[in-house]
Order: structure tokens, then sequence, then C-alpha cells
């Protein structure tokens, strides 16, 4: 199955440059701001770049990072928008009822009846908790709060996720206003 993706795992992005030392700010993905640093060396998607964690601090949303070799702000600045990947081998099993996002993207979506809605392109996060995006055979894509209720089951093994919407689900009617 020679997908890079799913055997990469989005660890963090990197940002700004931050001071003149060669830190830059970094955006990671996941519940520990920190855990981009425990799993050895991060890797571009190409894997034609590695980098080595020397030091990080959590600052308010950021982590402001210093990577081995970069020790000025014209190299920190050259990284701004670089994603950061682990091999997915490298990361623990998920506990029951936990799922890597980059395991999920591909599957397909059901409705409680069995209908094929889609295929799952993306879990957002637009700070409201994820969401997942679907896009079906025609038309634009949707999302689906990821919560037991609209999620109640993924089967990884068969390669499905079932969502229950409610009737009205993807009806644009606006409820009537009172009028006096």
């Amino acid at each position: 199955m020679g997908d890079v993706d799913k055997d990469m795992v989005l660890m963090a992005r990197i940002g700004a440059a931050h001071g003149i030392r060669g830190e830059v700010r970094v955006k990671a993905f996941g519940d520990d701001p920190l855990s981009f640093t425990d799993y050895g060396p991060l890797v571009t998607k190409d894997g034609k770049r590695t980098f080595e964690v020397l030091r990080a601090r959590v600052q308010k949303t950021v982590v402001v990072t210093q990577f081995e070799g970069i020790k000025d702000r014209n190299q920190a600045e050259e990284l701004n928008g670089l994603e950061l990947y682990i091999s997915r081998d490298q990361l623990p099993d998920p506990e029951e009822d936990e799922f890597y996002y980059s395991d999920l993207t591909g599957l397909s979506v059901l409705d409680a009846n069995g209908e094929m809605l889609g295929k799952l392109v993306a879990v957002q996060d637009f700070g409201a908790g994820d969401l997942l995006e679907i896009r079906p055979a025609r038309g634009k894509t949707f999302y689906v709060p990821f919560t037991k209720a609209f999620v109640p089951r993924i089967d990884l093994e068969a390669g499905e996720i079932s969502v229950d919407l409610p009737a009205d689900y993807f009806s644009d009617e606006r409820p009537e206003e009172e009028s006096d």
C-alpha cells in the first residue's frame, strides 16, 4: 500500500522566525504541544530534509523551537510553512475509540441506512471542535461534527465511517419567523 500519506503522520508546521538566533514558532498537532519533540528526528513530506529538535518551549499558542543547524534568522525564515512528519510506526497504537486522523482520510462515509454519502477528505478544527470534511460523488464538501452522536461507528478494517444525521441536516430551509 505504498501511500506515503498513510505511512507518515503530520506532527507540526513551522511558522515565522522568532528572534535572531534561528528559533522558529511551531504549531504542533496533537493534544500535547510538545509531543512533536518526543519521537526523534522529524522529516519533510518528501523525506529530503530531517530536523532534530535542540530545544522547545511553549509560549502562548505556539512552541518556540530551536532546530539543530539553524543558527540565524535568515535560515529560520526559510523554514516558514514546512510541515514536519514522523513515520507512523514510531507512534503507539491508539487506544480504543481513538484514531489517528491520517487513518480516517479516504474512508467511505455511510448514512444510517448504509447509503454512501462520500469519502472523508480531512478532519478539520476551526476552533469549535473536530469536524469531518466529506466529499460527496457530486457537489461541494460538507462537514459533520466528529462526536459519538454524529459518528456512532468507525470501522477501519472495512474502511467505513457511519454517520447518523438528523433528517433535516442538508435542508437549507430556515425556521419560519414567528410574526405578531
